[in-house]
This record gives structure tokens, C-alpha cells and sequence, in this order.
């Protein structure tokens, strides 16, 4: 006798498999069926995590540190998180405004079911990173998508800003610097957005800066906070160490702002994941704490490997690129080799879905479309890997287009 067929919730059918995972699962089994595949999906240094990061964990584990721990994180990471702030941003915290997550992604997660509610409006400039939309949805909130094309540098302009904010609006999130552009706000401009915010005290404000230290232009970086400080009251900073230190598999993100949502934050986390994992956490210390000049090979690669990237893209037929100042992605405008492909009978639709296809079946080389990230039309690739995957890879694509 078959078992019944149990429905799923409606919450859980507004919300999508997050596309990158899906890329880069999609391109491994094909590998492991063996297929020739180049997997440019996954947004993940390359680099090991530097060793005395990984000392300080196996330390943590010959000491016995393997029991729960506080919720919102051991008392010295906080302590470190605290330092890091002043160190880094000249933001002042004090531990309690402080709390450590299961990855960047949870601490996102925790303040979208902290602060909003059913009808609640969120901003989002597109592109963006996959997740932001779907999370204000699982809180039952409205993402309000503002396109923010190649033309504008994939930012945000105040005049958008201001024509999206509604008295419904409750949260507006930035990242810069971006996943997937890799686009970052100039103190000007991010001053230029705090002056709309100051006028709409009910907006509270997000920015995603986990790949704060991925830094491509030399640029000193700046958070909104630099530019409009009197927005603390109602700003959320949320980072991690996944990407500066390598260290994405251990999945440690951290959030600070208001006393009252950080609380809020670390009630929910009691009840889903409880502690971040003990060992993740002295490893995560060790990163903050540590000699910084660890992440500097990391930069001089992704510097170059960029350079690299964008010039081969700009050189391709019906693609345009634009430099990035931080994190490890391209995203090139292919809305132009879309069409002649189509026309050509290459692709069987006119978008970017149906690029990506040709990309994987034709060329082996797995990319993720613009479309996930809210912009038709274009795509993504990471280029934390190796030069050598990078320019099999780019040929492959060059071939494919030509």
C-alpha cells in the first residue's frame, strides 16, 4: 500500500532553491558522470583557510571545547567582532549589540523574522544576491525589486531610492561590495542614499558587507554607516568570515546594531540552531584577532585573475563587462549575443536561462543567468579559481559565441 502523498506548505512553495547551489550541484553530477565541466558557479576562494586559523580549531578540539556554547556566540569572538568594528569601521558596539550566526545567510534570515511582517515592504536593488528576496518572503514581507542596470554601474540611484519608499517600506538592504557585480558604493553615493533614509525614519537599513576585505580597486571601503552615522539607530551590519579568510565551510556570520533586535535576532536562533558550532567559533577568533596579512595573497590573485577576466569578456563578441572594485565575480551584459544566438538557432529562447544551457551542454562551462539575481539578460561568473580553469573556461565561452 503507497504511503500518502503529504502537500507542502505554501510558504515553502513561494521560495526557490537557491540557484548558485543549484548550478554547482547540476555542473558535480555531471562530472560525476563524466563530463568535461568547468564549474564557475560557486562563490568560494579557492584558497585553503590560512593555518593558524585552522591551529586555534584544532587546538579548540584537543582541549575539549565541543559542548554548547552562548547562543549568540562565545564571549571572545563577540569580544573580537567588537574590535574588528573599531578596528576597521570606526563603529563603536558594545558585546550585547553584537551576535554571531550559522553563516552570514542565518544572521540575514534571523533579522528578517525579527523585524518584519506580513505585508511589511523591503528594498532591494537588483541585481542581487539570490537569497535577499526569498528571505523577506519566508517573513512574509514584500521584496520590491529596483532595477539597477550595467548603464548605472549596478547601483542604486537616491531618485530610485526615494520613488521606491512607501509607507510600508520596513527594511532596505545594500551589499557593496556586491555579489554578483561586484559594484561598491563611494562615500559620496552612499551619502548621497543615507540623505533619502534620514527623511524615512520608519526604513530600517541592512548592508551586507561580508566581502568587505575582497577589495579589487585599492579603495578605502566605506559602509553607510561612514556616510550617514546618524542612521545607527536603525541599521543592521551584517559580515562574516566566509570570504576574507577562506573559510566558507565553517560557517560563521556575525550581525551588529540595536541592543532590542540583536535580542530579537538571538531569540530565534535559540530556537532554531541554537550555539553556532564551538569549534567554528575559536577558529572565527583566531581569524579576526589574527595577523590580517593572511588575506593579501588571496587579493593579489583575484586582482589578477579580474584583470584578466574582464579584458577576455570585453573582447567576446556581443558581451560587455565592466570592472568590479570588490568581490570575486564577473557579471557581463550578454543581452546583445542573447539575441544573435537566438536568431542564429543556437539557444531555443531569447534569455539568459537558455544561455546558460547552451554554456553547460555545448561548452561545459557552468555559469549562473542574470535572472537569479533579479536581472535578465546577463550572467555570473566567480573567478576563485585557478588561471588555468579560467582561461580553458573563457575559451570555451569565446568558442561557443563566436
Amino acid at each position: 500500500m503507497e504511503s500518502p502523498q503529504f502537500g507542502l506548505s505554501a510558504l515553502v512553495q513561494t521560495i526557490k532553491e537557491s540557484p548558485t547551489l543549484a548550478v554547482s550541484s547540476r555542473a558535480a553530477k555531471l562530472k560525476s558522470e563524466g563530463r568535461d565541466i568547468i564549474g564557475l558557479g560557486v562563490g568560494e576562494p579557492d584558497f585553503d583557510t590560512p593555518q593558524h586559523i585552522k591551529e586555534a580549531a584544532k587546538q579548540a578540539i584537543d582541549s575539549g571545547f565541543t559542548k554548547y556554547t552562548p547562543v549568540s556566540g562565545i564571549p571572545g569572538l563577540k569580544k573580537a567582532i567588537v574590535a574588528k568594528f573599531k578596528r576597521d569601521n570606526g563603529f563603536d558596539y558594545g558585546v550585547n549589540e553584537v551576535i554571531v550566526g550559522v553563516g552570514g545567510k542565518q544572521c540575514i534570515f534571523n533579522l528578517a523574522l525579527a523585524v518584519l511582517n506580513p505585508g511589511d515592504e523591503v528594498i532591494v536593488p537588483a541585481p542581487y544576491w539570490v537569497s535577499y528576496a526569498d528571505i523577506a518572503m519566508v517573513a512574509g514581507a514584500k521584496p520590491v525589486i529596483i532595477n539597477c542596470g550595467i548603464e548605472q554601474g549596478f547601483k542604486l540611484l537616491p531618485a530610485q531610492l526615494e520613488a521606491a519608499i512607501t509607507p510600508k517600506t520596513r527594511m532596505f538592504m545594500i551589499n557593496s561590495p556586491s555579489n554578483p557585480t561586484g559594484s561598491v558604493y563611494s562615500l559620496a553615493e552612499l551619502q548621497a542614499l543615507g540623505e533619502v533614509l534620514k527623511r524615512h525614519p520608519q526604513v530600517l537599513v541592512a548592508t551586507d558587507d561580508m566581502y568587505e576585505h575582497v577589495n579589487l580597486s585599492g579603495e578605502k571601503f566605506h559602509n553607510i554607516l561612514n556616510a550617514a552615522p546618524e542612521l545607527k539607530a536603525r541599521c543592521v551590519v551584517l559580515n562574516g568570515v566566509s570570504k576574507a579568510y577562506s573559510m566558507t565551510g565553517w560557517r560563521i556570520g556575525y550581525a551588529a546594531g540595536p541592543a532590542h533586535i540583536i535580542k530579537a535576532m538571538e531569540v530565534l536562533q535559540s530556537q532554531s540552531t541554537s550555539n553556532p558550532t564551538s569549534i567554528s567559533q575559536v577558529a572565527a577568533q583566531a581569524a579576526l584577532d589574527g595577523p590580517q596579512q593572511c588575506i593579501e595573497p588571496m587579493l593579489v590573485a583575484f586582482r589578477a585573475r579580474h584583470d584578466y577576466v574582464v579584458d577576455r569578456f570585453n573582447a567576446m563578441p556581443g558581451l560587455k563587462c565592466i570592472r568590479a572594485g570588490g568581490a570575486f565575480y564577473a557579471f557581463p551584459d550578454a543581452r546583445e549575443a542573447i539575441v544573435r544566438l537566438h536568431a542564429a538557432g543556437k539557444i531555443s529562447a531569447p534569455n539568459d536561462l537558455a544561455l546558460s544551457e547552451y554554456f553547460l551542454e555545448s561548452a561545459g562551462v557552468a555559469v549562473v543567468p542574470g535572472s537569479a539575481f533579479g536581472a535578465e539578460g546577463y550572467f555570473r561568473i566567480s573567478f576563485a579559481t585557478s588561471m588555468d580553469n579560467l582561461r580553458n573556461a573563457l575559451d570555451r565561452i569565446q568558442s561557443a559565441l563566436s
